[in-house]
């Protein structure tokens, strides 16, 4: 089974499926497929996660796709450049790209084909052209004047004949196809691990690192008005490889969910359901004004402590000290009746927590349309951005569920000999001194990116996840608790009307917040959206079908059988399997 955010990289990946690839291999060629179907979410300059299990091992793993600050990217440097922020787009914010390294790195370790099977259907795609969605086009038309004024290399790739593409219309990206081409060559050796690496190595330190690294002495418009050069290098990428990590797990209700170590925020999520599973059943419906509150006020909390606490400095997390049953409880004890604005993270393992300055993250208010957390572009370059998701189940039991991201088209100028652009996920750091997610050459920004597998006593049984920035782990919640608790199906649970708060400071530049904010899906209702505003919480209504594009599979031992879910809103999430 596979199912993913758009229907050709599910696609894609049952075509691997039936000609005997693993889960992995279909993974791989997935995600290639994805830069390509929806370059405005994720591109080959981005970034990835993904929690997986074998069917010889049913211990969950991280794969970290998510490339660290350069060596000539610091708090003080940039403070020294004029900025309080890390810029939305341009390429200051660009980390070491890991997203193909990463997926190369599954490849070799746990997959079967060789690099150019995988590639394959990417190049044709790139090549001959695939339909662009509404997104593409709508995101390309935003920053077409940014393009034609700052960023002539993005306007020669994206605005063909002097405009955006239309919905519909197909597009080509004919330079990405031969960078795809070239790196496929480059996988020679006597066996299939040397020839994957092989392919790694050309792309940290061959024609890909040099054509990065001439691209970022180029000075460029960022999203703060200024122009700047890039501090990324050829050393900086050559130095990079991915890895895998053991990953965090929390229980809830009988089943262990296993999530990113705290150098992401996956663990807001096993915060949250720790809080949660103090509350009976009864309490624990999205769908009911109660249940809707205790979720906004939950995620508050989980995200005050993923402020205070998270990133990748010295001296980590430590995950048990986070779902410690007498932190959780005192958590659990700031839940009242009425609508918090506050930020409050707790005192973990002895120490007083430290934010970062929020007056750099004010109250930025919400759109009408409801679009935060949505890729939401300005002729400056912001972005909110979004994100892909991939999820595939094999036979044999293999599981994965990946969340490709960054590298947008408007993250930064294309680069014209790849026919792609750099990430921005360093905008996830703060200019601040001394806080666990302080931009520092060598560490992590602390990434969105936040798959999950769902696993019970005999091993997976599910792997989901969404786009969606800082509402990832908020939507993921909402579909465990109607699955883990509520009885619903994974499709009637997907389809369920959604909701997500936005009191906390954002992830993205500029780091906004809305104190209280609560954005929901109108198909919630009446009684229980006009309940949420008398407690206190600054209601957003953002539309019937807008919010979430989870996707997920897995495994029905009872029944012998696998299962695929994906999402309606967009028309664009698949799920497919035999």
């Amino acid at each position: 089974m596979a199912a993913a955010t758009h229907w050709a990289a599910a696609a894609t990946a049952m075509g691997v499926l039936e000609r005997g690839g693993t889960a992995f291999d279909a993974a791989v060629a997935a995600a290639f497929v994805l830069h390509v179907t929806e370059p405005h979410l994720n591109g080959p300059g981005g970034d990835m996660t993904a929690v997986f299990a074998t069917a010889d091992d049913p211990t969950p793993r991280v794969l970290d796709g998510q490339g660290p600050a350069p060596a000539g990217a610091s708090a003080a440097r940039y403070r020294a450049e004029g900025l309080d922020r890390v810029p939305g787009a341009g390429a200051l914010a660009a980390a070491i790209p890991g997203a193909v390294d990463a997926w190369l790195l599954l490849l070799r370790d746990h997959g079967t084909w060789e690099v150019g099977d995988v590639l394959a259907p990417a190049i044709g795609y790139a090549r001959d052209g695939v339909p662009a969605v509404p997104r593409l086009a709508s995101t390309v038309a935003a920053v077409a004047d940014l393009f034609r004024e700052h960023w002539p290399t993005s306007a020669a790739l994206w605005l063909p004949g002097g405009r955006p593409p239309r919905a519909g219309e197909v597009v080509r990206n004919p330079a990405w196809a031969d960078a795809l081409g070239r790196l496929a060559d480059a996988a020679r050796g006597t066996d299939r691990a040397t020839r994957v690496d092989a392919v790694r190595t050309e792309w940290a330190e061959g024609f890909v690192a040099e054509a990065i690294a001439a691209s970022c002495r180029v000075p460029h418009r960022h999203a703060s008005g200024t122009h700047h050069t890039g501090v990324l290098t050829a050393a900086d990428t050559a130095g990079y490889r991915a890895r895998f990590d053991d990953a965090a797990v929390g229980p809830f209700r009988g089943h262990r969910i296993a999530k990113t170590p705290a150098w992401g925020q996956g663990p807001t999520l096993l915060a949250a359901l720790a809080v949660l599973d103090g509350f009976g059943d009864a309490d624990l419906d999205p769908s009911t004004e109660h249940g809707a509150h205790l979720v906004l006020e939950t995620t508050k909390l989980a995200q005050a402590d993923r402020e205070a606490w998270f990133g990748d400095a010295a001296g980590p997390l430590s995950i048990a000290d986070l779902l410690d049953p007498g932190y959780v409880a005192a958590r659990r004890a700031l839940i009242g009746p009425e609508a918090s604005c506050e930020v409050r993270p707790g005192r973990l393992g002895g120490r007083d927590p430290v934010l970062a300055d929020l007056a750099l993250a004010g109250d930025v208010g919400v759109t009408a349309d409801g679009t935060i957390g949505e890729p939401t572009v300005t002729l400056a370059g912001e972005t909110k951005g979004d994100t892909c998701h991939v999820d595939v189940v094999d036979r044999a039991g293999n599981i994965v569920s990946a969340t490709p991201s960054g590298g947008w088209l408007q993250s930064s100028p294309a680069i014209a000999e790849l026919g792609f652009a750099l990430g921005t996920r360093l905008q996830m750091t703060w200019l601040q001194e001394g806080l666990p997610s302080t931009l520092t050459p060598g560490r992590r920004p602390r990434t969105t990116l936040s798959p999950t597998l769902v696993l019970d006593d005999e091993g997976p049984v599910a792997a989901l996840g969404t786009p969606g920035g800082d509402q990832q782990d908020q939507w993921q919640l909402l579909y465990l608790l109607r699955t883990l608790v509520g009885g619903y199906d994974p499709q009637q649970a997907i389809d369920a009307p959604a909701l997500h708060t936005t009191s906390s400071p954002g992830s993205f530049w500029p780091r906004g917040r809305v104190p209280g904010g609560a954005v929901v899906e109108d198909r919630l209702g009446d009684a229980v959206i006009d309940g949420l505003a008398r407690r206190g919480h600054r209601v957003t209504r953002s539309g019937p079908w807008s919010l979430g594009r989870l996707s997920a599979v897995g495994i029905d031992r009872a029944r012998g059988l696998r299962w695929a879910a994906a999402n309606p809103r967009g028309m664009q999430g698949y799920a497919v399997g035999r």
